[in-house]
């Protein structure tokens, strides 16, 4: 069986990172233990890229497929709405405190909401997304956008990125979807990722 895409890889791994940090957040949320700093730092990394991620898709990747595709554009189409609804709940999130000794069940309460919305719209799109790269993007549009993606990627906890990527895709996978980084820098950035992870009471 031939290997996927590596738009199919990227996107899968991406999506992935979505399911496994929404739902870290809504579990950190609600141990009173974890400190204010690295809920923060999760909670402004989910939101940033979240917000990112749906405007290259809006913007650039839509459009790269219905040129191609015109029958994928209502589907599409209906995707960017589900999009907007994520972007209120994420604002809603990131308005939430975080702050030791706050109250944090409206935060657990948004983060809840920004989890299943993001279940729900995965679903909703990954049967259609998934098809449309495998057989309507070309590798070297794939490229092209995926470029503008890291070009214009929010660095706001990038160490996370990188700390969600190693648990949700093999060595292989992560080391193709990861831009070009220094062995050192990447050994510290999985290092940092981890020191979060253990201080939002995962152990990895």
């Amino acid at each position: 069986m031939p290997a996927e895409p590596i738009a199919v890889l990227e996107t899968r791994l991406v999506h992935n990172v979505h399911r496994q940090a929404t739902a870290l957040l809504v579990e950190a949320a609600g141990r009173p233990s974890v400190p204010a700093a690295e809920l923060a730092e999760l909670r402004d990394f989910l939101v940033a890229h979240l917000h990112h991620h749906h405007e290259s898709e809006d913007d650039d990747l839509w459009p790269m497929i219905t040129a191609v595709a015109p029958q994928a554009a209502e589907g599409l189409a209906a995707l960017s709405v589900e999009h907007h609804q994520l972007d209120a709940a994420l604002d809603a999130l990131g308005k939430a405190a975080v702050a030791d000794g706050a109250d944090r069940a409206v935060l657990r309460e948004a983060a809840t909401v920004v989890r299943d919305l993001v279940l729900h719209h995965l679903e909703d799109e990954e049967p259609l997304l998934f098809p449309a790269l495998r057989d309507q993007v070309s590798p070297e549009a794939w490229a092209d956008f995926s470029k503008k993606v890291i070009e214009t990627s929010p660095t706001l906890a990038a160490h996370l990125l990188v700390g969600f990527f190693d648990r949700v895709g093999t060595p292989e996978e992560v080391a193709l979807a990861l831009p070009p980084i220094p062995e050192p820098v990447l050994a510290a950035m999985r290092q940092q990722a981890q020191a979060t992870f253990k201080a939002l009471g995962e152990t990895g």
